[in-house]
C-alpha cells in the first residue's frame, strides 16, 4: 500500500475582495488581512498594516459618497520584500493629508499612513487593466530582512 502526502496549496500571491460601502466592511477587511498575513507568514506586519487598512477603508466608507452598488475593493499582496495594500472606491476625490489641531477627533488617518508606511500614494482606479471610475489609495510596508 502506497501512502501519498497531499501538500497544502500555497496562498495566492494577490488577494482581492469587494465590499459594500458599509461600516461593517472595515472589520471584515481587517480580518481578511490578518488571515492573509498569517498564511504568508508575515505576521510582523499585522499590527501596523491592519491599522492603516482600517484608516483607508474607513475613509472610503465615510467619504466616497457614490451611487449604491458601487463597491470598495481591497487588494493585498505580500512578497518576500514587502506588503502592498490597495483600497479603491468610486470617488474621484483624491485624499490629502490635512493639518489637524490637537483638539480635533478626526482627520489623522492619512498622516498615520504617511508615518507608518514605507511608501504610499494614490492612483486612478483600474479594473481589469482598464481605467475605471474612482481612485485607489495604496501603501507599502517593507518586510524585515531577518523575518
Amino acid at each position: 500500500m502506497t501512502t501519498t502526502m497531499q501538500e497544502e496549496a500555497p496562498a495566492p500571491k494577490v488577494m482581492r475582495w469587494s465590499w459594500n460601502r458599509h461600516a461593517k466592511c472595515v472589520a471584515l477587511a481587517r480580518s481578511q488581512l490578518r488571515k492573509y498575513l498569517r498564511l504568508w507568514e508575515a505576521e510582523e506586519l499585522t499590527d501596523s498594516a491592519v491599522l492603516l487598512l482600517s484608516e483607508l477603508v474607513t475613509n472610503s466608507v465615510r467619504h466616497a459618497r457614490v451611487s449604491p452598488g458601487r463597491e470598495i475593493e481591497t487588494v493585498f499582496e505580500v512578497t518576500e520584500e514587502r506588503l502592498r495594500v490597495e483600497v479603491s472606491d468610486a470617488s474621484n476625490k483624491i485624499p490629502v493629508i490635512r493639518h489637524i489641531d490637537d483638539d480635533e477627533e478626526e482627520g489623522r488617518g492619512l498622516a498615520l499612513v504617511a508615518s507608518l508606511a514605507t511608501r504610499w500614494g494614490t492612483a486612478a482606479r483600474m479594473v481589469n487593466g482598464q481605467y475605471s471610475v474612482g481612485k485607489t489609495v495604496w501603501f507599502e510596508m517593507d518586510r524585515k530582512a531577518d523575518a
